[in-house]
């Protein structure tokens, strides 16, 4: 299950790497789309490689990929969460409930470590952790955390659109301030893809 939906991400990411791209244009470099795209090339590439693999070494793996693939902040950013996902599943050989929301909080913890941003700064996340919030309040509450996948999209979707909204203060958006405003963030668009396309899968 965990390799087709990475395989489904990389051909999500890989299909909007244009839209992506034009995102970065107007308040970035100008390159998230078309580096974030090389870098899961290269994981499609590798794929028939995962189905031996366990969950802690997908994770890695994907990992130091982007990492060198892709180059920038988005490689360090998305493979630092990548690997942060492996060292959590070290030694896991079946993946709970309980366990997908602390790979989420895995996931963010090494977001903000390697980007040292939080929520409203309009990055990624701002799209993730909403989403976050709402998987641990589903699993304090006892409910089924993948229920209600629709609900799970909305949130991620409010939470990217919302950083229209919002004046970049990290990375190179940071340096156009106020012109960012009304501008959806790329990574915050990307991570979106991969939250739709996990939702669509475990439907």
């Amino acid at each position: 299950m965990l390799v087709k939906i990475v395989e489904k991400i990389a051909d999500e990411i890989i299909q909007n790497k244009e839209y992506l791209t034009e995102l970065d244009r107007v308040i970035g470099d100008g390159d998230h789309g078309v580096n974030l795209a090389r870098g899961f090339e290269e994981i499609k590439a590798q794929i028939s490689s995962y189905s031996s693999l366990a969950y802690s070494d997908i994770f890695q793996k994907m990992g130091m990929t982007l990492l060198t693939k892709v180059g920038g902040a988005s490689g360090a950013i998305y493979g630092t969460a990548f690997m942060s996902a492996g060292m959590y599943c070290k030694g896991k050989t079946e993946l709970e409930k309980e366990d997908i929301v602390a790979i989420f909080k895995a996931m963010i913890e090494g977001v903000k470590k390697r980007g040292k941003a939080s929520l409203g700064e309009k990055t990624l996340l701002d799209t993730v952790l909403p989403v976050y919030d709402l998987l641990q309040h589903r699993l304090e509450q006892g409910e089924d955390i993948l229920s209600n996948t629709e609900e799970i999209k909305t949130v991620a979707k409010q939470g990217m659109e919302s950083t229209k909204d919002i004046i970049a203060t990290k990375g190179r958006a940071s340096y156009v301030g106020e012109r960012s405003l009304g501008h959806i963030d790329p990574g915050a668009a990307s991570s979106y893809m991969m939250i739709k396309v996990i939702c669509e899968e475990i439907k």
